[in-house]
């Protein structure tokens, strides 16, 4: 069994990821942490190094994707291949940071290496509006997440509800952060399990 998690920065992915994980006695695999070659060149200047930072994201996610299928075992992922794609790189190409002969290069890779893989048994999206995610990145304090503009956040929501409106590899489950906290109230997360364990029965 294979459980994703997706959404925007401070929707609460990793969290959410680590609750069901420990719920369920699964492995969470979290985002790669190997150290990027890429991230600071691509912080001072982004149009040159756009391309370059997303294909060794989507290189390594590949990577990851492939060890989830060889592992064979229960699986709670934070953040997909997918998001890569359809949510990251499609914007840094309407941002015009990456310019489109790039970005029809990526989508070629990515077509490619998607065709190999399996898609998540269940997606769970977490859509959540700017203010609960700012509310989010404030709190949990990172630095480098200091100076995230919040047209950006709503552009990549945009890209988000685009791409989960669409979204037909598998079983989605969508959950409104607004008006749930799994993370501070028991009550909360016990009703996602029970969301959860609806869908993974439906799956049997």
């Amino acid at each position: 069994m294979h459980i994703a998690i997706v959404g925007n920065i401070g929707a609460g992915k990793t969290t959410l990821t680590e609750l069901l994980a420990k719920n369920y006695g699964w492995d969470p695999l979290f985002e790669a942490v190997d150290n990027n070659p890429y991230l600071e060149d691509f912080y001072n200047d982004m149009k040159r190094w756009s391309f370059n930072l997303q294909i060794y994201f989507l290189n390594s996610r590949y990577r990851q994707i492939i060890d989830i299928q060889k592992m064979g075992h229960n699986i709670i992922q934070d953040r997909t291949i997918y998001e890569d794609a359809y949510i990251f790189a499609e914007n840094l190409h309407d941002m015009g940071l990456m310019t489109t002969r790039d970005y029809q290069n990526y989508q070629s890779i990515f077509d490619n290496m998607t065709s190999y893989i399996k898609a998540p048994d269940l997606l769970i999206y977490l859509k959540a509006s700017v203010p609960t995610l700012v509310n989010n990145i404030q709190r949990r304090g990172r630095e480098y997440e200091t100076g995230i503009r919040l047209d950006y956040l709503s552009k990549l929501n945009d890209k988000y509800q685009k791409w989960i409106n669409g979204y037909k590899l598998g079983k989605l489950l969508i959950i409104d952060k607004d008006t749930i906290d799994f993370a501070n109230n028991t009550e909360d997360l016990a009703t996602i399990v029970e969301m959860v364990e609806r869908e993974i029965h439906g799956l049997f």
